[in-house]
């Protein structure tokens, strides 16, 4: 059965599975600055590319005439060999380099609306125009010429080792996309080794290639020859057809009828024979294919590094700032607030009275008040209370500063660290300029949370008339001060604060609410204090997690599931089309 230009040959269930595939390569997300990163993007590119330009548009029509890529390095003399075949100067050549900037493609006329879609190589938008004429950049020059045999199409590619890094991306898009690929080398440079990487792809995936070796002094040609030949053997390429183009014989820029005649002729051959066309079509297709469970691999490898270094940062932030929330934790426990400062205006409360006028009459709060005016300083509570959220907030602020000093220090040993660092700038080596503030608001909410805490306390019991009488406040502050004391020294209903430097009695604890009452709310007030900060501390190791781009590890295998999945669906495919 035939196909028109128009109407697609069937894929069988070949066509489902890499479409799926190639929708599945568009999941594919490489974040991370990891070492071979670059060149796992540059694979799935590569595949991607491939299923666009060459793979689903050839399966759709696989009838199409045979694309040949005429290929080489820089100056091997590709446009000459074009123009040579075609008789005419379709193809821009010259000394300067780089010189092929849009690739052209000659074809038979009758032949041109298989190329003026896009059924291949999509991407390129297509100009017509008079043989010589020069394309745009980045798109596809098409020129129709009667030289050119109905059933073949040759395209001029880029130079594959072009100092133009677009240019030899070019080159390689237009090689995957080819049925068959025409390499053009020189007696000077056919061993170099850029042009040998992409023979030995070609050989890897059993794509039809054919070498012209062209600038061959005729003194040379048969040792020359002899020698590139083995080269090709070695390489897996013994059956690809060589030819021997002679040194000089140029003339108006076009070769020797004679030295490109043997190409030309195998070539129109080629063209000539439907059999032989559709042998190079399965040839290519099968290679590329087979090669895709290999390529896929190589992806999902990229993508499993990529998990495995989201994870790895994850954590490298998460140690510095636990340790900073255990020491923060322990500070609360073993007293090491109640010292300096905050000991000073305990002390004052305790030694001169204070304490006992806050809880013997609610009128102690109004005369502390008088007399903090008079004086022209605040009350000795309100002292405590501004010493101890002073305390609090300097911890919280130093442990931040701590843990983000590490936390930048370990995200620079680690792959992929140093890239999101610089994207953040340079504040993260600190703790945030919000924390200050936040730190300040949260132990005022909790000294305010804690006086409630008091409060339902009492409420209910015989204590709720001693507690209202003797004031909140004065209580609180028993409470705050038992919040930040050694465990270890609230036993037998005293409070020992500070290392024994000040006592508070049982009787006194008995007068407010009772001692098991006391250390009730000292342990609740402490495990509140204690859940704000942490939820601090976890703000600001957010700041470094954030930056890693979320769900990398889930995302990035489920992506690798299906890649692999569709790989294998399409090696099952290709089995069973044998």
């Amino acid at each position: 059965m035939s196909h028109s230009a128009d109407e697609p040959a069937a894929g069988g269930g070949l066509l489902p599975r890499l479409g799926a595939l190639r929708a599945a390569l568009d999941e594919v997300d490489l974040p991370l600055e990891l070492p071979g990163a670059d060149a796992v993007r540059a694979e799935a590119r590569a595949l991607a590319g491939q299923l666009d330009d060459y793979v689903l548009p050839r399966l759709r029509s696989i009838e199409a005439p045979l694309l040949v890529v005429v290929g080489g390095s820089t100056g091997a003399g590709k446009s000459t060999l074009l123009n040579s075949l075609v008789r005419a100067r379709v193809s821009a050549s010259g000394v300067l380099r780089p010189t092929t900037r849009a690739p052209v493609l000659a074809h038979a006329p009758a032949d041109a609306a298989w190329f003026t879609g896009p059924r291949v190589l999509p991407g390129l938008p297509r100009e017509t125009g008079q043989p010589g004429s020069p394309g745009s950049p980045g798109s596809l020059a098409l020129v129709a010429s009667p030289a050119v045999p109905a059933g073949l199409a040759l395209l001029d590619a880029p130079d594959i080792d072009s100092v133009v890094s677009a240019n030899r991306e070019l080159a390689a898009q237009l090689l995957a996309a080819a049925d068959l690929w025409v390499f053009v080398t020189t007696a000077a440079r056919y061993a170099d080794a850029v042009p040998w990487s992409l023979l030995r792809e070609a050989s890897g995936r059993s794509a039809a290639v054919a070498v012209v070796l062209d600038r061959v002094p005729p003194e040379a040609q048969q040792e020359v020859a002899e020698h590139l030949a083995a080269m090709l053997r070695d390489e897996g390429l013994g059956d690809a057809p060589l030819f021997v183009i002679a040194e000089g014989g140029v003339h108006d820029g076009l070769l020797d009828e004679d030295a490109v005649a043997p190409v030309r002729g195998w070539l129109h051959e080629l063209a000539g024979d439907a059999a032989a066309r559709a042998a190079v079509v399965r040839r290519t297709l099968h290679g590329a294919l087979a090669a895709y469970p290999e390529r896929v691999g190589r992806l999902a490898t990229g993508l499993a590094a990529q998990a495995a270094a989201g994870e790895a940062l994850q954590a490298a932030a998460a140690e510095p700032y636990a340790a900073a929330t255990d020491r923060v934790d322990a500070a609360l426990e073993d007293g090491s607030l109640l010292r300096g400062e905050v000991l000073a205006r305990w002390q004052e409360i305790v030694g001169t009275g204070e304490l006992l006028r806050h809880l013997e009459s609610r009128l102690g709060r109004v005369r502390d008040r008088v007399v903090a005016a008079v004086r022209g300083r605040p009350a000795p509570g309100e002292e405590l209370t501004v010493a101890l959220e002073s305390g609090v907030e300097a911890l919280v602020l130093a442990e931040a500063d701590r843990a983000a000093e590490q936390a930048v220090a370990a995200w620079r040993a680690q792959p992929g660290g140093a890239q999101l660092l610089e994207a953040a700038g340079p504040g993260l080596g600190h703790a945030s300029a919000q924390l200050r503030p936040a730190a300040q608001r949260t132990v005022r909410e909790w000294q305010g949370g804690l006086l409630e805490l008091v409060r339902e306390e009492g409420a209910g019991r015989k204590a709720t008339a001693r507690v209202l009488s003797y004031g909140v406040n004065g209580a609180g502050l028993v409470v705050m001060v038992a919040v930040f004391a050694s465990t270890g020294g609230l036993t037998g209903g005293e409070l020992l604060v500070a290392s024994g430097t000040s006592v508070v009695g049982q009787k006194l604890l008995e007068a407010l609410l009772g001692d098991e009452a006391v250390r009730r709310l000292a342990a609740k007030a402490r495990a509140d204090l204690r859940s704000r900060l942490d939820s601090l501390l976890e703000g600001e190791r957010e700041r470094f997690t954030a930056l890693v781009p979320e769900g990398l590890g889930e995302r990035g295998a489920t992506v690798a599931e299906r890649l692999r999945g569709e790989a294998a669906a399409v090696a099952r495919e290709l089995r069973s089309a044998r």
